[in-house]
């Protein structure tokens, strides 16, 4: 966690907040689960990796927006999804494990060839 960024459960208070309530402690490797939603996922660079083709996919139609069943495809928002996705990898060259690296290249060359199918 980024340092000077501090949680209440982090201190062990126990305010309440929208959404708090039912939520485990961050940081020790277990999903989170907020009241009412679907356990979230650890954070570490392979889930955000993932996050950010998911949006890729959903501004290219391969999936629906979330929380709809409408598909919408913008162009726009696709390539500005995988143009940071690229410069993630640039800026992390020499920095991830080879199965980070791996994922990352595997990613960028489908959403690329996603992309060219669209635009054309």
């Amino acid at each position: 966690m980024a340092e000077g960024i501090k949680r209440p459960e982090d201190e062990g208070t126990k305010e309440t907040r929208a959404g708090s309530e039912g939520r485990k402690a961050g940081g020790t490797g277990e999903a989170n689960k907020i009241a009412g939603t679907t356990p979230l996922p650890e954070v570490n660079f392979e889930t955000f990796v993932i996050s950010l083709s998911t949006s890729a996919l959903v501004h290219l139609g391969h999936l629906p927006e979330p929380g709809g069943s409408e598909v919408k495809v913008n162009l726009e928002l696709a390539r500005h999804t995988i143009d940071t996705l690229a410069m993630l990898q640039e800026k992390t060259k020499g920095n991830l494990s080879d199965e980070e690296k791996a994922l990352l290249d595997n990613i960028l060359f489908d959403l690329r060839m996603k992309y060219v199918k669209a635009a054309s």
